[in-house]
C-alpha cells in the first residue's frame, strides 16, 4: 500500500472514530436513576433509560426510595436525575432539598396528571353524596365503616410520598377528624382490600391519581364517581391540583452531560400511554424486564420521533 492510500485509510478511521463518539457523546459515563416506591413509575423512567443508552450511557439499576430521600439522593449527587417529581405536590421536597441551586427542574416528560376522592356510585346516588365534607356527618359517615369503629374508612396515600399531607389538611381543615379514618400503609395493599369490598357490595371511599391502574379496575362514571372537597351545582372543587410529572436532575450532572440534559429536556409521553402500562402492571407484568419491555415496545411504535429525540441531544454534545 502506498503513502497516499495509508494516509487516506488512516484518516476515514479517525473520521469515524469521530462519528462514533459524537453519535456516543455518552459512552463511559455512568447514570444513577432514582424514582420513588410506586411501582406505577417504572415506565416513563425505562423510556428515559432506553434514550439515555442509545446515546451510550451507561444507566444502573433504578433505585427506589420515598419522595424525601428520592430529591435528597437527586440533590447531592448520590443519584443523577428522577422522572419521579409531580409538580406542585413535590414543591416542598424539592425546595427542602436546596431548589434550583443543586437541582434542575425545567421539563414535564407527562402532563395532566389527576388526584382525587373517589366513592362508589350506587351508595353516591343513593345518599345524595358529592363532597367529602358531607362525611362530618356521622351517619354519612358511617356508611364507608369497615373496621365498625363508626369512623369512615378511607384508604389513603402512604407516608413520604406528599399526597398524603393534603388529605390531612383536608381531614383537618373539613372537621372531619372525629368521623374520618385515614388508612396508610401500603397504598396497593389497601386498595386490593378496597376493590374486594365493593365486589363484595360494600361501600366504599379512597384516594386516587391518573396515571394508575385503579381507574381502569374501579372504572369513573361506572363503579365509581369522584367527590369534591366542596361541591356545588355549579362547580366541584377536588381537592388537588392538576400534575404535571417533570425530571428532576442533578445540576453538576446535567452541566456535565449536555447530551444527556438534552434528552432529559425533551422526551415528552403521553398520559395515555403511562395508563396503558398500569394496565399491563395490574395484570401482573411487573417485573423489570416487564416494564422495560412495555418501554421498548412503546418505542418502536413512535420510533421516528425517539430517533428524533436522541439525534438532538447528541448535537447539544458536540
Amino acid at each position: 500500500m502506498n503513502k497516499l492510500k495509508i494516509t487516506t485509510a488512516v484518516a476515514a478511521i479517525a473520521f469515524a472514530s469521530s462519528v462514533f463518539a459524537q453519535d456516543m457523546p455518552g459512552k463511559g459515563v455512568t447514570v444513577e436513576p432514582i424514582k420513588g416506591n410506586p411501582a406505577n413509575a417504572w415506565f416513563q423512567h425505562m423510556v428515559v433509560q432506553l434514550g439515555l443508552e442509545a446515546l451510550g450511557y451507561e444507566v444502573e439499576e433504578t433505585r427506589e426510595a420515598d419522595f424525601p430521600a428520592m430529591h435528597l439522593a437527586v440533590a447531592s449527587g448520590d443519584a443523577s436525575y428522577t422522572v419521579n417529581h409531580w409538580q406542585p405536590l413535590h414543591n416542598q421536597f424539592f425546595d427542602k432539598s436546596g431548589g434550583d441551586a443543586v437541582m434542575v427542574r425545567e421539563h414535564a416528560v407527562i402532563t395532566g396528571a389527576g388526584q382525587g376522592f373517589y366513592i362508589d356510585k350506587k351508595t353516591a346516588e343513593a345518599h345524595g353524596i358529592t363532597s367529602i365534607a358531607q362525611l362530618s356527618d356521622p351517619a354519612v359517615a358511617g356508611l364507608f365503616d369497615s373496621d365498625g369503629d363508626g369512623k369512615a374508612n378511607l384508604s389513603g396515600c402512604n407516608p413520604g410520598w406528599g399526597c398524603e399531607l393534603k388529605i390531612e389538611d383536608h381531614i383537618d381543615n373539613l372537621d372531619l377528624r372525629d368521623t374520618v379514618h385515614h388508612d396508610q400503609g401500603s397504598y396497593f395493599a389497601i386498595m386490593a382490600d378496597t376493590i374486594t369490598r365493593y365486589n363484595e357490595g360494600a361501600s366504599i371511599l379512597y384516594y386516587t391519581w391518573t396515571p394508575n391502574w385503579i381507574s381502569d379496575v374501579l372504572v369513573p362514571g361506572t363503579d365509581v364517581v369522584q367527590i369534591g372537597v366542596q361541591s356545588t351545582e355549579e362547580a366541584m372543587d377536588v381537592g388537588f391540583a392538576i400534575n404535571d410529572v417533570y425530571v428532576v436532575a442533578n445540576k453538576e450532572f446535567m452541566e456535565d452531560n449536555p447530551a444527556a440534559a438534552a434528552f432529559l429536556n425533551t422526551v415528552e409521553i403521553p398520559i395515555s400511554a403511562v395508563n396503558a402500562a398500569q394496565v399491563k402492571l395490574r395484570d401482573g407484568e411487573d417485573t423489570v424486564e416487564d416494564f422495560r419491555r412495555h418501554a421498548e415496545d412503546w418505542v418502536a411504535a413512535n420510533q421516528s420521533q425517539f430517533d428524533a429525540w436522541v439525534a438532538e441531544a447528541a448535537k447539544a454534545a458536540q
